[in-house]
């Protein structure tokens, strides 16, 4: 009982690294496609239970879209900033949602720099599940964008990002 109760409330780092699928949302979006992007950083995290858990995070993440017929790229990048519940539905599977605010730290779209018609702060709400086996964790998000993006006019533009990651569990 006792060794149940110290891993129960245990705390852990997990640095993790992987793929995004981004696009934006919302007014004249028709000729969005999905764009592929890198996605790094660590959380922290602290068991509560061993169905309970919570995590924040610091991630680098590259977002923004294709667009048909285009040769470039809307590229923007974030420092976002993740706060999740996590909820064990068995040993190692978990699902997850939480909130997460991310601060724009780029934005081109081949060498012109829009980051000043874009709002600086983004809030999304992440949703998701992961896998943990032997101290590596696969986590499966999708961010919900919540903030109209634009800064300027009278658009309405919304992050969406799919996220897949590989983490490395490492508990102290």
């Amino acid at each position: 009982m006792a060794t149940m109760s110290v891993n129960a409330q245990q705390m852990f780092l997990k640095p993790m690294v992987g793929g995004t699928l981004s696009t934006i949302t919302g007014d004249h979006s028709d000729d969005n496609k999905m764009k592929v992007g890198l996605v790094a950083g660590a959380e922290f995290g602290y068991c509560f239970t061993e169905q309970m858990a919570v995590t924040a995070g610091l991630l680098y993440t590259m977002q923004g879209n294709a667009i048909k017929d285009y040769d470039d790229n809307m590229n923007m990048d974030y420092l976002n900033i993740p706060i999740t519940f996590n909820y064990y539905v068995i040993p190692g599977l978990a699902i997850k949602a939480g909130v997460q605010p991310g601060i724009l730290t780029r934005a081109k779209l081949g060498d012109y720099d829009y980051k000043d018609d874009l709002k600086s702060l983004d809030i999304a709400i992440p949703l998701g599940a992961s896998y943990e086996f032997n101290d590596f964790v696969i986590d499966a998000r999708y961010n919900l964008g919540v903030t109209n993006i634009n800064d300027k006019g009278k658009h309405s533009n919304k992050n969406s990002v799919i996220m897949l990651t590989l983490g490395y569990k490492i508990p102290f």
